[in-house]
């Protein structure tokens, strides 16, 4: 059970940090209990029994406990029927809770006490552990208590030697930190007089130090890692007239003081001798493909190939039409390789990978299936890389030798996490929209309001835009999605604008239908699109204004601002409009975060904050790391502070003998819990 969790050395263990902290300190006999105050008894069970509702799981559970002063007290607990197995008549238990008058019996009662049964053979020491301090609260592990936590970690406290601490003395002492054995013993069993608020903030001087740490040493693995990346032999990418050229030459207008920026970043880095390992972050709109594109074009005039690696096949679709447009005029062969191609097909453009007469290879996880080969692969770009593993960035490295990476999202992640997570690349933000765009007024309403809608995307239409209608694709069932903007599809082309033309999009369509419909879009005979969440990322009409997403409810923070992100692209003013049914609290926090910020920076912290860094990165791909007390949204500030001291230690260490005992300490304890680096 232990294992289940991760537990498997002492160490382990030692690392579990207690979630909560409860002040029993107030310890009791019933007669000196009053009404109104937190308070710790121990006492023995008189009687219990289940009472009113007779169904078992429904049940309210009632105690009576009795002790030295002959006095009684009353527990209940709601939903109680779990415990009439467990509490038999002369059981020792110390209870803990608010004290109140029962108001038919005048008795004192403790609703829902938190309690621990204490076994007759408790010593008064063993007793002591979970009674009259501040206790320590686990998340049990199976069948593993919180109590059966405590008694353990006790116990090991107690049989082992004081740990040597770790962490250069030289950054203990300036940040003035516990050592580390004081700070464990703290961590499980605080001293009384602690103050609890600061224990459950996790902002104790044990915890703040223990958590310190560990950020320190990820930092450190991080740096370590960067530095072994940046003497590895890699690629020294020409950047001459010619490229120069070629690059302007593309481009279909004045590039944004972002986005020049950031090429020069990327330039400068493909002219090194050491692989890129770069990550393009930019809100929706802001023009990443465009930036990818003319990296693309110095590898390619320096006579390597490209790799657009993208997580969805719509999304690989997408860019094989963007890339495939801006390289029209330089005669470039661009190639889109997914899982729904044909194995004839597939076996076809593999040959002309290989045999280098592709010049950019688009796709899915099939651009890295072990029989794909490229002759020349130099630089490998991975779109909205939080879909993806870090092993799946590898593996497309893998294909050659050391080319250049340059990862994309166009999911904002704030800084101090961006840099965490993909802590072994260099960060570029685009943080400019291209010139004259209106920031998108978004609105809220619900179903029943949808006919106002309906006569706004009216007016809008005559004015001589285009409009989205977007449905969600609900619990990854594509098939009723499609349903519902068929029917939809129907309904406004037939009922709502007879003399308008609406057209359809979704996943289900051949490629060639929706290059079809989206060129019709793009030329203005389409004026309505309805569509699935297909077009949440790379599709670029300037002239479509509004975007209505319904059931918007149903759509995740980030997804409503990709989509949101579909408008606005033009210098006429945009709307969206979310079109919700009922909602629930996190329904109406994510629609008010979307109707009072464009920011993405902003909309992406609510999303984590919201969702938690598990949830928002998809945990297990994201490469994040494990951390044990560390907790990457609440101390921010901590991870910043541990940054900055773990690559200035690194990079200039107090001794030659320090650096290597931090790498052999990384190494030993580093690999087994995180896996994410290697450290050599």
């Amino acid at each position: 059970m232990l294992e289940a969790k991760g537990l498997v050395t002492v160490e382990d263990l030692l690392a579990y940090a207690p979630f909560r902290y409860e002040d029993r300190t107030n310890v009791k006999t019933i007669a000196q209990l009053a009404p109104g105050e937190m308070a710790t008894v121990i006492a023995e069970v008189k009687s219990a029994r289940l009472a009113g509702f007779r169904k078992r799981n429904l049940g309210l559970f009632e105690a009576i406990f009795t002790d030295s002063s002959h006095q009684q007290l009353m527990g209940k607990w709601f939903h109680g029927g779990y415990l009439a197995d467990r509490f038999t008549p002369g059981l020792r238990v110390a209870l803990y809770g608010k004290v109140e008058l029962d108001s038919y019996t005048g008795d004192l009662l403790i609703m829902h006490p938190e309690f621990e049964i204490l076994s007759a053979d408790d010593s008064e020491g063993e007793a002591a552990l979970h009674t009259g301090r501040i206790v320590p609260i686990y998340e049990a592990a199976g069948k593993i208590t919180t109590r059966v936590f405590r008694g353990l970690v006790h116990h090991i406290l107690r049989s082992i030697e004081p740990l040597l601490d770790p962490l250069p003395t030289a950054i203990r002492e300036r940040l003035k930190l516990p050592d580390r054995w004081t700070a464990i013993q703290a961590l499980h069993f605080p001293e009384s007089g602690s103050d609890v608020r600061l224990l459950n903030a996790f902002r104790s001087p044990a915890q703040w130090r223990l958590i310190f740490e560990e950020f320190f040493w990820l930092e450190c693995g991080l740096s370590l890692k960067r530095a072994k990346a940046r003497v590895q032999a890699g690629i020294a990418f020409e950047l001459n007239d010619r490229v120069r050229e070629r690059i302007k030459a593309m481009l279909p207008f004045k590039p944004t003081g972002a986005q020049k920026r950031v090429l020069k970043e990327i330039a400068e880095d493909m002219q090194a001798p050491h692989p890129m390992s770069r990550l393009l972050q930019g809100d929706v709109g802001s023009g990443k493909t465009l930036v990818a594109a003319e990296a693309a074009v110095i590898a390619i005039e320096n006579g390597y190939q490209v790799a657009v690696l993208a997580p969805t096949e719509i999304l690989a679709g997408q860019h094989f039409i963007n890339f495939k447009n801006m390289f029209q005029k330089a005669g470039y062969v661009v190639v889109l390789l997914t899982g729904s191609a044909t194995p004839r097909e597939k076996a076809q453009l593999k040959k002309l990978m290989a045999a280098g007469l592709v010049h950019i290879g688009i796709g899915t996880h099939a651009l890295i299936e072990e029989d794909v080969e490229w002759k020349n692969l130099g630089l490998a770009i991975v779109d909205e890389q939080h879909r993806f593993g870090v092993m799946q960035r590898l593996q497309l490295v893998s294909k050659a030798k050391n080319p250049d990476v340059l990862v994309m999202t166009a999911t904002p992640i704030p800084r101090t996490l961006a840099l965490t997570i993909y802590g072994d690349l260099d960060i570029s933000v685009i943080d400019e929209m291209p010139p004259g765009r209106k920031p998108i007024q978004t609105k809220h309403v619900t179903e029943d309001e949808v006919e106002r809608v309906y006569s706004f995307l009216k007016k809008q239409v005559m004015l001589g835009r285009q409009a989205y209608v977007v449905y969600p694709v609900i619990e990854e069932s594509e098939v009723q999605a499609v349903k519902a903007a068929q029917q939809m599809h129907r309904h406004l082309s037939e009922i709502v604008f007879p003399d308008i033309r609406v057209g359809l999009l979704h996943g289900r369509l051949k490629t060639e239908e929706k290059e079809t419909v989206m060129d019709e879009f793009r030329r203005g005979e389409v004026k309505i699109l309805v569509s699935t969440t297909v077009i949440e990322v790379g599709v670029d009409v300037a002239n479509a204004t509004v975007m209505v997403i319904e059931q918007a409810e149903r759509f995740g923070l980030a997804q409503l601002h990709q989509l949101r992100g579909r408008v606005g692209r033009g210098a006429e003013q945009s709307y969206c409009i979310l079109v919700t049914s009922r909602l629930n609290d996190a329904g109406r926090e994510r629609i008010r975060t979307m109707v009072d910020s464009n920011d993405g920076f902003y909309i992406a912290e609510m999303d984590l904050k919201l969702r938690g860094p598990g949830e928002f990165f998809g945990t297990k791909q994201s490469g994040l790391p494990a951390l044990r007390i560390g907790n990457i949204i609440r101390d921010q500030d901590l991870l910043e502070i541990a940054r900055s001291e773990a690559q200035a230690f690194i990079t200039n260490p107090p001794s030659q003998e320090e650096l290597r005992r931090a790498v052999s300490y990384i190494q030993q304890h580093w690999q087994r819990r995180y896996g994410l680096v290697q450290v050599g």
